[in-house]
């Protein structure tokens, strides 16, 4: 079995963890209704995904 020979050191472990990093959803315009919505996703005002509506979304 595969054992180490020295101890990682903390600064080695860490440049490693940091291409770990949180990236945030991409965010574009709705091209029907303008407003913002994640890419790949049903737009959560008008329910139109790809020019087609997918979901009928309740009036308030």
């Amino acid at each position: 079995m595969a054992v180490p020979k020295r101890k990682k050191s903390k600064m080695r472990i860490r440049q490693r963890k940091a291409h770990h990093k949180f990236e945030p959803a991409q965010v574009k315009n709705c091209p029907s209704c303008g407003a913002p919505q994640q890419s790949h996703r049903v737009c959560p005002s008008c329910g139109q995904y790809r020019g087609r509506q997918v979901v009928t979304v309740a009036v308030e």
